[in-house]
């Protein structure tokens, strides 16, 4: 476990200046935008080790390669000079399947960024990837908004992404790992998904939802069945403490339930799924838990 808080800061040129930069010029671009552009070797471009993306689907590789035999790289690559090579700052994609298309030359636009924006860069380009699942997506949002300090409201703003679309995303990684998993692999949808972020054990039902093929609808309905109980039935929560309780689970990551008892008081509860969630809360209120010896045999 690390007790180091998360990077909270503003980045120079702000997340919609480094979303212009890497939309790269085009053939169709204005002549200083065609002029910016260049041909490198294909063995003068290294890929970028921070890269968060590892996995490159297999077919995805193939028929673009099959598209750049034909009309060839039409969309620069964004590098920067490393030494006597230069990194892939957005593009590796295009570089793999240049390779395998056999293509000698690629054309570039190199920039100046530094290590932090190249990641920042890299973490934007793959939110805007079509093929993301929605685990991927919530990630990619997350990791913007601890690392560099952007909000909801500037992601939004930059990436044309509704407010409520970026924050019930992010709501997703308050459930189990193995629900999660489920997700990714398209064993529910992101439908699925969000009605389980309630349940009161979203991994029992995940596997019932999966194993019987229920719907979305099916799987609400399934919540909301009566069950038989000794307990007092809560009071329904009203909009705005239900949009709280959305707006907390979604800046940090984790199930956040809010309880007013009266009187201005009440009860606000932090469900974590894993001791490193557990780190991260520790980590964002000051206190790390490995300094208090929590979670030692673990």
């Amino acid at each position: 476990m690390t007790d180091r808080k998360p990077e909270r800061r503003g980045l120079g040129r702000g997340l919609s200046a480094l979303m212009a930069e890497v939309s790269t010029p085009t053939d169709e671009g204005t002549p200083a935008d065609r002029s910016r552009v260049q041909h490198l070797p294909v063995e003068r471009l290294v890929p970028n080790p921070d890269q968060p993306r590892r996995y490159f689907d297999e077919t995805a590789l193939a028929e673009l390669a099959a598209s750049i035999r034909e009309k060839g790289v039409i969309q620069p690559l964004i590098v920067r000079e490393k030494g006597d090579s230069y990194e892939i700052v957005a593009g590796e994609r295009r570089w793999r399947a240049a390779q395998r298309a056999q293509v000698h030359e690629v054309p570039v636009v190199i920039r100046a960024f530094t290590d932090t924006e190249v990641l920042e860069i890299a973490i934007i380009e793959n939110i805007q990837r079509t093929d993301l699942n929605p685990i991927e997506e919530a990630t990619g949002y997350r990791a913007l908004i601890e690392r560099f300090g952007h909000t909801q409201e500037k992601l939004s703003e930059a990436m044309g992404k509704s407010r409520s679309h970026i924050a019930n995303l992010m709501r997703l990684l308050t459930l189990p790992d193995d629900v999660q998993s489920m997700l990714r692999e398209g064993k529910l949808s992101a439908g699925h998904a969000r009605a389980l972020i309630t349940a009161p054990d979203p991994s029992v039902l995940a596997r019932k939802v999966a194993q019987e093929g229920l719907s979305v609808r099916q799987t609400e309905a399934l919540l909301k069945a009566p069950k038989t109980s000794t307990r007092p039935r809560p009071r329904d929560k009203d909009s705005d403490t239900k949009g709280l309780e959305n707006d907390l689970s979604a800046v940090l990551g984790m199930a956040v339930s809010i309880d007013y008892a009266g009187g201005g008081k009440g009860t606000l509860t932090v469900s974590y799924a894993s001791m490193e969630q557990l780190d991260r809360l520790c980590s964002i209120l000051g206190t790390p838990f490995n300094q208090r010896g929590i979670g030692a045999d673990h």
